[in-house]
């Protein structure tokens, strides 16, 4: 994801597997370079004709206007499936190309394990953004309310986790589970 939240602790853990001795590459969308060149990184571009440099940003100007779930809903709908099917694309001949042996993914990128899957290849995913629990113990990170057991507490919770995802809930009528 070319957005600081994602590139910087990216590019730290690039750095430290660097000073242990690994040769490390950061691939990405043209967007990403700069940070690629600030940290010390070489880079290797993929989707340039897809996303060509400072495309990224422009998708990103609504973001600014939005809060809390409306910021997840807007990058897995406007963003994240482009520059998935792009990298999906891709990402086999760029890995080859440039000889990576493992990767390192951003797991905002649902799926995109898939690639290094493919070509039979090491992989690991980091999280480097806060943890969305989705178990209803806890609120959303999204929208910075505090942490309580009470019943009406964990009921919010469960309201606003299932703006997220699927609920699983009992249908009456069959008496089965389904997923609403």
């Amino acid at each position: 994801m070319p957005l600081s939240g994602h590139l910087n602790p990216m590019a730290a853990l690039a750095r430290k597997l660097q000073s242990r001795g690994n040769d490390v590459v950061m691939i990405g969308v043209p967007d990403v370079e700069p940070v690629a060149q600030a940290a010390n990184l070489a880079f290797v571009l993929f989707c340039e004709k897809e996303y060509p440099f400072g495309s990224t940003a422009e998708l990103w100007t609504q973001v600014a206007k939005l809060h809390g779930l409306d910021v997840v809903k807007y990058s897995l709908e406007k963003f994240s499936p482009g520059i998935v099917a792009a990298a999906m694309e891709h990402l086999p001949a760029t890995i080859a190309e440039a000889g990576i042996e493992a990767l390192v993914l951003d797991t905002v990128y649902s799926f995109l394990e898939l690639v290094p899957i493919s070509l039979g290849i090491p992989y690991v995913q980091a999280w480097v953004v806060l943890n969305l629990d989705l178990s209803s113990s806890t609120p959303l990170c999204l929208f910075g309310l505090p942490h309580e057991t009470t019943p009406e507490a964990l009921t919010r919770n469960a309201e606003e986790s299932a703006m997220g995802r699927p609920v699983p809930r009992t249908d009456r009528r069959a008496g089965s589970g389904t997923l609403c």
